[in-house]
């Protein structure tokens, strides 16, 4: 790929032809190429010179569309400049989606330019946009943003012309080892799209890319930044999918990071204000009908009680499957207390008087912490209000396959990338939030591995296809639970 690296850091549009075609004629051939010589014929090169004016461009087009004039469907696309390295992007033709309808409608190729685009504004952009995405790679009806373009300024004319049918963007610094990077990553997703792999002398370089994006796909935060989180804003949430490790990850929290200082309590449909806050309850007396009802602290006031008895130390309030219940009507005027920046107390009156420390009003002091969990798949449920939202970060827990690389067998881990694949290519957004996690697929043994697919794993796959959870792709997961069902106990 030298000459191709070398064409997207001329910044000269002299002879961008004849440039442009040796470039590209390099990427084929066992000789130098990074790909076969029978994947030249998957593509067409259209690098016009733009004599007359214009914006001139270099694309890899499906081959069906005709030697000249607007083509369709997905294209790699240079935009070179004068001034500034090439504009690397993808590119929608203007005659539309066909004929590559397919590759452009499913939502793990524009998840992917836009995976890739996040790794490069995180990793290379130094504070700086270097890379977007558009949300839908087939509404070419919808223009780049302005606020967007203008992080792109040396690139006006191509955004003016093109900026509708553009849906992924990289522009290139002086490092060329980043801009090679980040040419090889959305150049193999083209060739991927039509079929064609890197070469096995660049079968290893093309697997390090995709991984390097593809954590940006699936980005999970560890115990370390959890607890930093937590140090900071004091009120967290942990969200994902089912069997990504949230009620692990708190109690590791709770052991390790608050050394067992403070405790666990689990929300349901039926957790009530007086339970979770505190209100009046019935306990024993020796008058009338043996009972009366007196102030009781709940799972919060109890929390409280044992930070306050020391203040120097920080504790931990665990709530377990935190939107299973009505958080509104649960926690009541205690929202209030709930603020993480540090400030003026806040206190609320109680109407009741609960004793020694609290008498009749609440505060939260600034050494409890607390960390909830909540199953993104769980929609029988309340959502948590945009009340809510405010007071808590938000942490994402997605699967992730080094665990169980290193917790698993060969076999459990082909089957979780199978699974993980299906999800990544197929899910809507909607359905995304519920993929399987790692720890269905934790299993050293491989004869039990076989068993515990088909006891943990078949029935929450089951249960998304009866619920209608996942219509969009229900084919792949029934042939995917065919696969399981298969294997011998």
């Amino acid at each position: 790929m030298h000459k191709l690296l070398d064409l997207v850091c001329s910044k000269s549009l002299s002879n961008w032809q004849q440039r442009a075609q040796e470039a590209f004629d390099e990427l084929f051939g066992s000789n130098s190429g990074r790909y076969a010589k029978a994947a030249e014929k998957a593509v067409t090169l259209r690098a016009p010179e733009m004599a007359g004016g214009g914006v001139p461009f270099a694309a890899l087009i499906h081959p069906s569309n005709p030697s000249s004039g607007p083509y369709g469907g997905t294209s790699f696309v240079l935009f070179p400049s004068e001034n500034t390295p090439c504009l690397i992007t993808m590119v929608v033709g203007t005659q539309g989606l066909s004929p590559d309808e397919e590759i452009l409608s499913r939502p793990g190729h524009g998840r992917r330019v836009a995976a890739i685009c996040r790794w490069l504004n995180q990793s290379h952009g130094n504070g700086k946009m270097v890379a977007w995405s558009k949300h839908d790679p087939t509404r070419i009806d919808l223009d780049i943003p302005q606020n967007i373009a203008a992080n792109f300024e040396g690139y006006r004319e191509a955004l003016r012309r093109y900026g509708k049918v553009i849906y992924g963007i990289y522009a290139p610094g002086e490092d060329r080892s980043l801009t090679a990077k980040a040419l090889k990553s959305l150049l193999d997703l083209a060739m991927k799209e039509r079929g064609c792999q890197p070469l096995q002398a660049y079968a290893q370089d093309a697997k390090e890319i995709e991984n390097l994006y593809f954590a940006h796909m699936l980005p999970s935060y560890s115990r370390e930044q959890v607890a930093s989180i937590l140090e900071e804003r004091r009120y967290v949430i942990l969200q994902g999918p089912p069997g990504t490790g949230k009620t692990y990850m708190a109690l590791e929290l709770l052991s390790n990071n608050y050394q067992g200082r403070g405790f666990s309590v689990q929300l349901h449909p039926n957790t009530t204000y007086e339970n979770f806050v505190g209100g009046l309850a019935p306990v024993e007396s020796d008058k009338g009908m043996g009972f009366r009802f007196a102030p009781l602290k709940g799972h919060l006031m109890q929390a409280i009680e044992k930070a306050l008895d020391e203040p120097n130390k920080t504790f931990l309030l665990h709530i377990d499957e935190i939107n299973r219940a009505d958080l509104g009507k649960v926690l009541g005027e205690a929202i209030f207390l709930l603020e993480p920046q540090p400030g003026e107390e806040r206190l609320v009156q109680l109407p009741y008087d609960f004793d020694s420390p609290f008498g009749c009003s609440l505060r939260i002091p600034r050494n409890l912490h607390i960390i909830g969990t909540m199953n993104t798949a769980d929609r029988s449920i309340a959502l948590v209000d945009i009340a809510v939202r405010r007071r808590f970060s938000f942490c994402n827990l997605w699967p992730e396959p080094s665990v169980v690389k290193a917790h698993g067998c060969e076999f459990m881990q082909e089957a979780f990338i199978g699974l993980l694949d299906l999800w990544v290519e197929y899910a809507n957004e909607e359905s995304f939030a519920l993929m399987p996690g790692h720890s269905y697929f934790l299993e050293k043994d491989e004869s039990r591995a076989h068993r515990r697919l088909k006891q943990t794993l078949l029935p929450l796959l089951e249960e998304y296809l009866a619920q209608g959870y996942v219509a969009s792709f229900a084919g792949a997961i029934r042939g995917y639970i065919q696969q399981i069902e298969s294997l011998s106990n």
